[in-house]
């Protein structure tokens, strides 16, 4: 695999991480276009992220549920 393409991954990796996501999973996949008479080949890094975001009725007093735990 291209060294190129590992370092732009890293650096998607970074800008996302930065932001407060989580990775929780990463693909790269190289290959050759079909559809581009170049030679170069191509990359399509798919990036799977989490971030917990608080709930705006976080007030735990009001919470009348009886499944959470108090």
């Amino acid at each position: 695999m291209d060294e190129d393409m590992l370092a732009d991954q890293r650096r998607l990796v970074e800008l996302i991480e930065a932001e407060g996501w989580d990775v929780t999973d990463l693909e790269l996949s190289a290959y050759d276009s079909p559809w581009a008479d170049e030679d170069d080949p191509e990359a399509t890094v798919t990036i799977t992220a989490r971030k917990p975001y608080e709930s705006e009725d976080d007030d735990d007093e009001d919470d009348e549920s009886p499944y959470r735990l108090k």
